[in-house]
């Protein structure tokens, strides 16, 4: 009679498939009803430790197309969050180029502006300047003018003196 527990261990995969199909077919053959259990029990544990395996393999392959999924995430994550500070940085060095555009086109229009000024200013001076030599020469033309008919009028005078001696008196 055969011990209820064998003690040896149970080959396992394909190898305890055979086995066991072997121990099957000859438990069979010889009439051996308990070596044909063993050798079916072997077989049907060997079959589901391989299931068990491609099971495990299936479990693994998902964790690691999971774990690659949430890889990709935090990537895909990252690269917006990078694309969001750059764009931000173009939006402020655009914003401090335009910021300086105005400066500058307010410096150009108000030296513009001070340059118009001052040359107003510089005509008008001119123009004040050749008025009052304008006038200086119009006195000077009204002195010289009034000397000449006083000058005349003395000439007058001493020549009505001469032919009236007597008015002069």
């Amino acid at each position: 009679m055969a011990d209820p527990q064998p003690t040896e261990e149970l080959a396992t995969g394909t190898v305890g498939r055979v086995v066991g199909k072997v121990k099957s077919t000859v438990g069979s053959l010889v009439d051996n009803e308990e070596l044909e259990r063993e050798g079916n029990l072997q077989q049907a544990g060997a079959e589901a430790e391989v299931r068990s395996e491609r099971e495990m393999e299936a479990v693994e392959q998902e964790q690691a197309e999971v774990e690659l999924q949430e890889q990709r995430l935090e990537a895909e994550t990252e690269r917006e969050r990078l694309k969001a500070e750059i764009e931000a940085e173009q939006r402020r060095e655009q914003a401090e180029q335009t910021a300086q555009e105005k400066e500058l086109a307010a410096a150009r229009e108000a030296a513009q502006k001070r340059a118009g000024v001052e040359a107003s200013e510089r005509a008008q001076e001119q123009a004040a300047d050749e008025a009052e030599q304008r006038a200086v020469r119009e006195r000077a033309a009204a002195a010289a003018e009034a000397q000449r008919i006083e000058q005349a009028a003395n000439q007058a005078e001493a020549a009505a003196d001469v032919i009236d001696p007597e008015v002069a008196k």
